[in-house]
């Protein structure tokens, strides 16, 4: 697995049945099985040549009946399941498998592409508590990551914006995108073009990133 799947696995807690909607190649299912993290998993994809893939890696645990395969837009021809990911999707996209799913599991592992303050509040709305949720740098790129189970939940304004557990100024990762925003701001800061509005508009936002680092 990569060094992103890697970490996306290391968050995902132990369960009876586990599924992956949207499952690419089938690395992470394939590790929960061979972890003992899940007993059972579900691959699904909404493309049946993309889900070959998965099915490939994992036939003799389908053959054993451990992996289900299932061709689904988002959870609609998934079974019942305790914990599932979905990840590597905008989150446009994520918000919507969760409006659409009628039967949600009690823990979800979300890492969404980008909208992820949309992600936030959809998944809080739905009925989610938020246990962890930060950014993590891998291969030179920046990803939110967010674990969600059963509950009630409310976040502020900054938490839905940044995520809860980056404001805490712990998360080196999450410093290091901050800075590399700010350095963006300054360039664009240099323009003689900007108008009066952008610009406060991007001083108030350099005021707002530097909180943090």
């Amino acid at each position: 697995m990569t060094d992103r799947l890697e970490k996306i696995f290391a968050l995902i807690p132990s369960c009876e049945v586990f599924a992956d909607i949207g499952c690419d190649h089938g690395y992470i299912a394939q590790a929960m099985l061979k972890s003992g993290k899940a007993k059972k998993v579900i691959i699904a994809d909404i493309s049946a040549k993309c889900l070959q893939k998965a099915e490939q890696l994992l036939e003799k645990s389908i053959i054993d009946g451990k992996c289900i395969s299932v061709v689904s837009n988002g959870f609609e021809n998934v079974p019942n399941c305790d914990c599932a990911l979905i990840a590597g999707m905008g989150g446009e996209e994520i918000c919507d498998i969760i409006l659409r799913a009628k039967n949600l599991p009690n823990s979800l592992l979300l890492q969404p592409m980008k909208n992820c303050d949309k992600v936030r509040l959809c998944a809080v709305k739905s009925g989610y508590n938020l246990k962890k949720d930060f950014t993590f740098k891998s291969a030179g790129k920046f990803y939110d990551l967010m674990l969600l189970v059963r509950g009630k939940d409310t976040l502020t304004d900054e938490e839905i914006e940044f995520g809860r557990d980056n404001l805490t100024g712990q998360n080196q990762d999450f410093k290091e995108f901050l800075l590399i925003k700010i350095a963006r701001l300054n360039e664009y800061l240099k323009s003689e073009k900007l108008s009066t509005d952008d610009r406060n508009s991007m001083l108030s936002l350099k005021e707002k990133l530097e909180k943090y680092v």
